[in-house]
């Protein structure tokens, strides 16, 4: 599985003062999405933390295109780019129904606990070909 589907509402918490969502909180969603993604791909982190290995975001290409309000109901969509052993990269799209709101290209990778970069797990890798 290589394509996800993640449903976000919006709460108050997550407006800034005009009543729409705060910029930073895409970045929030995105990440509660791709972690439910890795785990639906068979991913364990916590398992793979205590084998030394974390991933972390390298980069973020960001377009925020129309803006999400209170209540809102929106779906992160997660989707696999071509990437290589050791760089995961994702689109992940937030939208309200079929308009996207916010697009973001997401560059993964995977350190050790010495802060090293290391190989994307072979689960992953499996996924990429």
């Amino acid at each position: 599985m290589t394509h996800h589907r993640f449903p976000v509402r919006v709460y108050y918490e997550d407006t800034d003062l005009a009543g729409i969502v705060y910029y930073a909180n895409y970045l929030k969603f995105i990440e509660r999405a791709r972690s439910e993604w890795v785990r639906e791909l068979g991913v364990d982190q916590v398992q793979m933390k205590a084998e030394g290995l974390v991933f972390a975001v390298r980069r973020v290409e960001a377009d925020y295109l129309t803006p999400a309000k209170y209540d809102d109901e929106l779906v992160v969509q997660t989707a696999m780019e071509p990437g290589s052993g050791v760089r995961l990269v994702v689109r992940q799209d937030v939208m309200r129904g079929d308009e996207i709101l916010f697009s973001a290209l997401v560059t993964i990778i995977c350190m050790t606990s010495e802060g090293a970069v290391a190989r994307l797990p072979a689960v992953i890798r499996r996924f990429m070909h």
